[in-house]
């Protein structure tokens, strides 16, 4: 049994004339008892909670920072109409903050063997599942004195995936793809490695380009014309370990690898690659393989939703093995990972070669904006000696990258807001070089 706050203000008010005019236990029990029939008449009026049944309907996805509705139908089969408060309680991280209260309290009315539906609005701030835990109905009496109180467990999971917020950098991207490809209106030479048509030679071609077997069989001079590669196999390998649990800014630095290898995965099998997952830090926490061009997008978000950092150091021995029992063929593997010195140094070099022998590899690393912003800064002995470590931090980050390049790495070392952009240009740059 619960009491309201009427009951409450009703014993009070009951109360102040008996201590006031004739103060005795007679007094208050001539008020109370009253006041207590009421209360038990109250509670037993009430609808029945324990008979409550719920279903839940909606959506089952949403992406990080939008809105998403879930459905709770409330059917009463007693013969008592239903009026009752109801939490529907979902983990905090599932609203912005300060929403929570009204989103998942709900006031309604359920007249004897009818059906109601409540919607409760979510928000997640996180990725990942988020899972409703139970539902806890008060249900009232007609003079709102007392209610019976329980609570049900009606389960749905909600899936919080990736923003893929790098996706307004996809059209000019692509356009440079489209250029780099020869399907542009304007007229240069398409780069690439394979072979894909003959035209006739105008001033300013390279003469390399010159098919002299063609030229003998036409009167006029003729030449090559390349595209980049295509069906060439693209691996993202994310280190999920301590370092990538660091916060750049308001995201997790493993958040900003996701973004940056959905837009390189999304512009890759516009290309014509093909393109794999793996996670890893001690094991393999995700893997996709052997997915379509159109369903790699979708497996890949959903592989990534439930990604969290382990705050263990990353093996570097076996991600290595890991990626190349993956990838038996020459592939392009992208590495995202921190350019700490030390996980570096005695973690991925000594095993790094092992990799750059068989396999073109790109580090992609996250970088902190506030580092360069400290390294600006003069005016004060605090900026000062803020500005001198952050240009140390910012030498020994130069060092490390200059260590995996002499390793037969290329390195993308670049803030939240640009590493994808900055990813997808490597990744362009080494498709026009053949370097794929």
């Amino acid at each position: 049994m619960a009491l309201t706050g009427r009951t409450a203000l009703l014993a009070a008010l009951g109360s102040l004339p008996v201590g006031i005019l004739a103060p005795s236990w007679t007094g208050l029990l001539v008020v109370n008892a009253p006041l207590s029939l009421a209360i038990l008449c109250d509670y037993a009026l009430a609808a029945p909670v324990r008979t409550l049944q719920f279903t839940r309907s909606g959506d089952t996805s949403v992406r990080l920072g939008e809105t998403v509705d879930v459905q709770l139908t409330v059917i009463n089969p007693s013969r008592r109409r239903l009026r009752a408060h109801l939490r529907d309680a979902w983990p905090p991280s599932s609203w912005s903050a300060g929403a929570k209260r009204n989103s998942s309290r709900h006031t309604f009315t359920v007249p004897a063997g009818e059906r109601r539906r409540l919607t409760t609005l979510l928000r997640p701030s996180r990725r990942g599942d988020r899972r409703a835990e139970q539902v806890t109905v008060r249900s009232f009496g007609p003079l709102g004195l007392a209610a019976r109180q329980g609570s049900h467990q009606v389960p749905w999971t909600v899936r919080v995936l990736p923003p893929f917020t790098s996706r307004k950098h996809l059209p000019s991207r692509l356009a440079r793809l489209r250029e780099l490809d020869g399907r542009t209106s304007i007229l240069v030479r398409g780069d690439g490695t394979e072979f894909d048509s003959l035209r006739a030679y105008v001033p300013g071609d390279d003469t390399r380009s010159i098919d002299w077997r063609a030229t003998a069989r036409q009167s006029a001079v003729a030449v090559r014309t390349w595209r980049p590669e295509r069906d060439r196999h693209i691996l993202l390998v994310l280190d999920t370990g301590r370092t990538s649990a660091g916060r750049v800014g308001d995201v997790p630095r493993l958040d900003a690898a996701m973004d940056a290898a959905l837009l390189l995965m999304t512009l890759a099998t516009r290309a014509g690659d093909r393109v794999d997952l793996l996670a890893y830090d001690r094991r393999v926490r995700t893997r996709v393989q052997g997915r379509s061009a159109g369903d790699v997008l979708p497996a890949m978000v959903n592989a990534l939703a439930p990604i969290e950092p382990e705050l263990v150091e990353t093996d570097a021995r076996g991600l290595v093995a890991a990626v190349l029992a993956d990838t038996p063929r020459r592939s392009l593997v992208v590495l995202f990972t921190g350019l700490d010195a030390a996980p570096v140094e005695e973690g991925l070099l000594p095993v790094l070669r092992r990799l750059t022998q068989r396999h073109t590899v790109l580090v992609a690393s996250v970088a902190d904006p506030h580092v360069e912003k400290m390294a600006g800064a003069r005016g004060t002995v605090d900026a000062v000696y803020e500005a001198a470590a952050a240009t140390q931090a910012q030498a020994r980050r130069l060092r490390t990258a200059e260590q995996l390049q002499r390793h037969g790495a290329v390195v993308v070392d670049a803030t939240p807001d640009n590493l994808a952009p900055a990813l997808a240009d490597a990744y362009l740059a080494l498709k026009a070089a053949g370097r794929l």
